[in-house]
């Protein structure tokens, strides 16, 4: 058997034979011999440029024969094949993860590490894998080349697409082998599985909280180090996720895209609608296991859990109060900085809270929603109901 070898004469990584040899000094040279003739872009493999075509010319030539899916790539088709399996034959020798391809273990491990070998070079930041960095370059120049062929939308990668594509046809082709519940993506699977194991594998290197997804341990290490990556174009706020930023460029457009089909009220987040609807339904699937009150979202159930344990998670940086809920604490700042950041659009007040907002705006209309069980007067707010009732007090009625 032949067993001779060509090593590289920059890095001295030894090839099998020269055709990988050459190929693979082209990752020195920067050579890209193998142009598209479509577009501008170039290639270092014959091979590369063979899959790269298939995006103009739509040819998926490799079909699953379980479902209706075909693939560019048969290393593609698969892995794909797994996601009916539930075959992860890549585990991690760290933590319980299994992967089912090689490369998503390799950039798995790298959270471990920290390593991040891919740096931009527009910004500072660097990334743990290729395509991530590839993803994030198109912030920089706006390119988004994967439309959607249903609606006008645009995706800066073909994954995002793909994802996006769900919405439309309602597809959720991950499914939890535990609960009856189904996912539009395998990394939310995954995430979810984690509510069934109680894993949190992302620990915060300056606190000791924990987290089950990594996108969550990177907002939450933005609280330690204040930064806001996501500036509002319109006005001077910023914020610490993407998410909150397409949610507050609503306040400025006014567009409530999630409507309820039982009543006439919109929401700018799908989230709000949803627990809109448990006004209607009388839902309230969030328990608290110390006492017996129900929630109709998870996230009153985390503050009222605070009322047994005491906790007050959030301090403010100016004064020593505490507070339960992040938004308590944004609130009470106004008290430091005099910010009204909430306008009404009637007259020339503005306000701390955005609740003060709401009550001062029926002044306008004429709302009085709180009504009086005794005498049937109604108020604008329940304070003024509750002053109000005192006076009932010692009454025979």
């Amino acid at each position: 058997m032949n067993k001779r070898q060509y090593p590289c004469d920059v890095c001295d990584k030894p090839f099998k034979n020269i055709t990988k040899l050459t190929e693979h000094r082209r990752s020195h040279t920067g050579e890209k011999p193998y142009p598209c003739d479509v577009c501008d872009k170039s290639f270092t493999k014959n091979i590369n440029l063979t899959v790269h075509r298939r995006t103009h010319t739509g040819e998926r030539p490799y079909p699953c024969d379980v479902c209706d899916k075909s693939f560019t790539q048969n290393i593609h088709l698969t892995v794909h094949r797994r996601t009916h399996t539930g075959e992860r034959p890549y585990p991690c020798d760290v933590c319980h993860n299994a992967f089912a391809d090689s490369s998503s273990l390799i950039v798995h491990r790298r959270r471990h590490t920290g390593e991040k070998p891919y740096p931009c070079d527009v910004c500072d930041k660097s990334f743990a894998d290729s395509s991530s960095l590839n993803v994030h370059r198109r912030r920089h120049t706006g390119e988004k080349s994967y439309p959607c062929d249903v609606c006008d939308k645009s995706f800066a990668d073909s994954s995002s697409l793909n994802v996006h594509r769900r919405r439309h046809t309602g597809e959720k082709p991950y499914l939890c082998d535990v609960c009856d519940k189904s996912f539009a993506e395998s990394s939310t699977l995954t995430t979810h599985r984690r509510t069934h194991t109680g894993e949190k594998p992302y620990l915060c290197d300056v606190c000791d909280k924990s987290f089950t997804n990594s996108s969550s341990l990177n907002v939450h290490q933005r609280t330690h180090t204040g930064e806001k990556p996501y500036p509002c174009d319109v006005c001077d706020k910023s914020f610490t996720e993407n998410i909150n930023l397409t949610v507050h460029r609503r306040t400025h457009t006014g567009e409530r895209p999630y409507p309820c089909d039982v009543c006439d009220k919109s929401f700018t987040q799908n989230i709000h609608l949803t627990v809109h609807r448990r006004t209607h339904t009388g839902e309230k699937p969030y328990l608290c296991d110390v006492c017996d009150k129900s929630f109709t979202n998870s996230s009153s159930l985390n503050v009222h859990q605070r009322t047994h344990t005491g906790e007050r998670p959030y301090p403010c940086d100016v004064c020593d109060k505490s507070f339960t809920h992040s938004s308590s604490l944004n609130d009470h700042r106004r008290t430091h900085t005099g910010e009204k950041p909430y306008l009404c659009d009637v007259c020339d007040k503005s306000f701390a809270k955005s609740w003060t907002l709401t009550v001062h705006r029926r002044v306008h209309t004429g709302e009085k929603l709180y009504m009086c069980d005794v005498c049937g007067k109604s108020f604008v707010n329940c304070s003024s109901l509750t002053v109000h009732r005192r006076t009932h007090m010692g009454k025979d009625i």
